[in-house]
């Protein structure tokens, strides 16, 4: 049988591993968005600004489907930070 506290410690490190992940794939994404534009040319740009337009649609459809479903909970734009 295992130790439970051996099971929460490596449960607790691997939860952590993960929020790291998150806050840096979060980070390299905001510094894509910035440098995308300026290696597209006339016509990528065009289609970016599309995609750019169809992801905040996704995103508040999906927020707006979230809150649908649990009125009075606020949709948070961001992973919550792992402690």
């Amino acid at each position: 049988m295992k130790d439970i506290q051996q099971v929460l410690r490596v449960k607790r490190a691997q939860q952590e591993k993960l929020g790291r992940e998150i806050e840096l794939l979060q980070a390299a994404e905001q510094t894509l968005r910035e440098v995308a534009p300026l290696l597209a040319d006339e016509e990528e740009s065009a289609v970016l600004g599309e995609i750019g337009e169809d992801t905040q649609a996704n995103a508040a459809a999906a927020g707006a489907g979230a809150q649908a479903l649990t009125p009075g909970v606020p949709v948070r734009a961001t992973v919550p930070r792992w402690p």
